[in-house]
């Protein structure tokens, strides 16, 4: 998995590559603490270009919506893919997390 990090206007958006899954979730986690240390309006999670979630994977999306939120700091998904979808929709996670179908949708989400 590839970690990219960006910022637009002040949001972070974190762009993972590949499958969020138990080898990678350290990297994930400190990215979102690196981030969140930069005291942006929000952080968007790009999975456009994930294209599998374990659930340790699912596990780490909870701690950092979760980590986010005792932070004061907005968390949003944006571009889940078809498997992605699926995964959180069957773990019944979907309606945990905002998510958007474009990046640019979820980056104004913060205005």
């Amino acid at each position: 998995m590839k970690i990219n990090k960006q910022t637009y206007n002040d949001v972070a958006v974190i762009e993972l590559h590949g499958e969020l899954e138990a080898d990678i979730v350290d990297s994930f986690e400190n990215a979102i603490s690196e981030t969140i240390a930069d005291s942006p309006a929000g952080i968007v999670l790009d999975l456009s270009a994930v294209e599998f979630i374990d659930s340790v994977g699912l596990e780490s999306l909870i701690w950092a919506r979760d980590y986010c939120n005792d932070n004061r700091c907005g968390l949003r998904m944006a571009g889940l893919t078809e498997n992605s979808r699926k995964i959180l929709e069957i773990t019944r996670l979907r309606d945990e997390f905002d998510a958007y179908d474009e990046l640019a949708e979820a980056v104004k989400s913060f205005a």
